[in-house]
């Protein structure tokens, strides 16, 4: 349990996120933070609501007192972004309450000091996702996903003589609890609940065996 910095939040806000191997959720009430975590490959959707549900008993909370959700929104597992994308704006849609998305790259940034850094995950496969920030959760340009020798350079070669002090991150931890402070301090229509993917999706639509249609 963390104590909030000052904010103007004064409601409870729950934050999601099932973008990797592990379920974490954190509950921002009465002027602190309290998290679980739960190492998971798979079936994050089969424990999502219980773990949610005894959070909030556990700290003497109900739905009804939530005031906004927020929820990772990748890059990540696709399979994991749209299970907590989708039951953080199906909790938003039920209550009538505001959802927060939280990118990644972002969430990760506020692990970080300092100004004029980048965030670097390794996408495998010999890419990276790569976001400039001039401060932790103030990005300065777009996520990019490079190409292992692209990496010096690219970017309108900002990331030049830089990434050498960058540390690439692999299977990061996001900290649940600094993605709730900050979620509470920003508006919906600035970060929508929309996933940010940055690489394709493997699974192409078929069609070869399509059957065209009258």
């Amino acid at each position: 349990m963390n104590t909030v910095p000052p904010t103007t939040f004064n409601d409870t806000l729950l934050a999601l996120d099932t973008s990797g191997p592990r379920l974490q959720l954190a509950l921002l009430a009465d002027g602190e933070v309290v998290s679980h975590c739960q190492d998971i490959a798979k079936g994050h959707a089969e424990i999502l609501f219980d773990r949610v549900q005894k959070l909030l008993q556990a700290n003497q909370k109900t739905y009804q007192d939530l005031g906004k959700i927020a929820v990772t929104t990748g890059p990540g597992s696709f399979t994991g972004l749209r299970i907590g994308i989708a039951a953080a704006r199906g909790f938003g849609l039920a209550l009538k309450r505001p959802v927060i998305g939280v990118p990644n790259l972002l969430a990760l940034s506020l692990n970080r000091q300092g100004q004029d850094f980048f965030v670097v995950v390794d996408a495998r496969r010999n890419q990276y996702y790569v976001q400039g920030f001039a401060a932790p959760g103030n990005p300065n340009a777009p996520p990019h996903l490079l190409e292992k020798e692209q990496l010096q350079g690219k970017l309108q070669g900002k990331l030049q003589g830089k990434l050498q002090h960058e540390t690439v991150l692999s299977n990061p931890r996001i900290d649940i609890e600094k993605m709730a402070v900050f979620a509470a301090g920003v508006e919906g229509q600035d970060f929508p609940p929309l996933p940010t993917y940055v690489r394709a999706a493997d699974a192409k639509p078929q069609t070869k065996l399509r059957i065209e249609r009258a």
